[in-house]
C-alpha cells in the first residue's frame, strides 16, 4: 500500500554555486512512502506523517543556506562554539560568511542540485518514520510559472524566527500590472534585474574589513564587496558578497517592503495617469501586493 502527500510543504532556501553565487530557491515537496497497514488501518496517519515531515524540513533544511561540503570552491572554519566561516572560492562570485552554524545545511556532494537535494532529504527523514513504513520517495520541484521570475537571497534581521538568517532565499514570480493589463516587458526586466540577487539593507553596511572573515578573504575589499552585519535572536550573522551581486534597500527586505519598492521604481516609468499593481512573490503562493494610481 502506498500513502502519498502533494505540495507537503516548500523549501526556501539559497544555495552556494561557483558559476553563479549565491542562489534563492523555492522547492515544493512531495512525499510517497510505501507500508503495512497499521492497526488503524492506516499506513500512517496524513496528520502525523505532514507534522513529522515538514517539523524535519523546517528544523534542517528550510532557510539555510545549503553547502556543497565536497566542493573544491568552499572552505569552512570552526572558529567559536557554534560558530563558523564559510568560504566560496570563486573569480566572479566570492562569498564569504561568519555565522551561527545552524545557518548552514552540509550536504555531501560537490554542487548543489535539485537531485542532491532530494537524496539529502530523503536520507534525513528514513530513520524517523515508523517501522511500518518500508518505502519512502521524495519529489522536490519547482512551482510552474507562467511569467517572469527571479531568484533573491536575504536575510530579516527582525525576524523572530529562521527568516533571521542572513542568507537564504526563495524562487519568485514578479505580476506587474498597468491599467489592468498584466506587462511582460517590466516583468523581464525585473526577472534580468534581480536575478540571483542579494537584497541587503542599507543600516546593515559595513567595510569588509570590520568583519571577521576567514583568512580567505584576504583579497576582497570595498571596491568590490558588500559587508553585511547584524545581530538577531539566533546571534550574529555577517556577509561578504560581490556588489555586481547585490542591490542595497533603504528599508528591512520583507515581501511588503520589496512589492513598495519594486512600485516605486516603476511608477516614474509611467504616465501620471497610469495605474500600477505590483504583486510581489516570497517562495510559492505568498507575497505582497501594491498599488499606486
Amino acid at each position: 500500500m502506498k500513502l502519498f502527500v502533494r505540495d507537503l510543504t516548500v523549501i526556501d532556501a539559497s544555495y552556494l554555486c561557483p558559476q553563479r553565487g549565491m542562489v534563492g530557491e523555492s522547492w515544493i515537496l512531495d512525499v510517497v512512502m510505501s507500508g503495512e497497514l497499521n492497526e488503524m488501518s492506516m499506513v500512517l496517519d496524513f496528520s502525523r506523517v505532514k507534522k513529522q515531515i515538514k517539523q524535519l524540513v523546517d528544523q534542517y533544511v528550510d532557510h539555510r543556506l545549503l553547502i556543497p561540503a565536497t566542493s573544491t570552491a568552499i572552505h569552512t572554519t570552526i572558529t567559536k562554539t557554534d560558530y563558523m566561516t564559510v568560504d566560496l572560492i570563486s573569480n566572479e562570485h566570492a562569498i564569504h560568511l561568519h555565522s551561527p552554524e545552524q545557518a548552514f545545511c552540509f550536504i555531501d556532494t560537490d554542487a548543489i542540485t535539485v537531485e542532491s537535494v532530494t537524496q539529502y532529504v530523503q536520507q534525513l527523514l528514513l530513520g524517523h518514520l515508523p517501522s511500518n513504513v518500508q518505502g519512502l520517495e521524495i519529489t522536490l520541484r519547482h512551482e510552474k510559472i507562467d511569467g517572469a521570475f527571479y531568484h533573491y537571497s536575504h536575510g530579516l534581521k527582525k525576524h523572530d524566527g529562521n527568516c533571521q538568517r542572513i542568507a537564504h532565499g526563495h524562487r519568485s514570480p514578479v505580476e506587474l500590472v498597468v491599467n489592468g493589463q498584466r506587462n511582460a516587458d517590466l516583468e523581464q526586466q525585473w526577472a534580468q534585474r534581480w536575478h540571483d540577487i542579494y537584497l541587503g539593507s542599507q543600516e546593515d553596511v559595513i567595510s569588509v574589513s570590520e568583519l571577521n572573515l576567514s583568512s580567505a578573504a584576504a583579497n576582497i575589499n570595498d571596491e568590490t564587496h558588500y559587508g553585511f552585519r547584524y545581530t538577531a535572536p539566533q546571534g550574529e550573522f555577517e556577509l561578504a558578497i560581490a556588489k555586481s551581486a547585490t542591490e542595497i534597500l533603504a528599508t528591512d527586505t520583507t515581501v511588503e517592503l520589496l512589492a513598495s519598492y519594486i512600485a516605486e521604481q516603476i511608477k516614474p516609468q509611467l504616465a501620471a495617469t497610469e495605474r500600477l499593481d505590483v504583486f510581489a512573490y516570497e517562495g510559492v503562493g505568498k507575497g505582497a501586493m501594491v498599488t499606486l494610481d
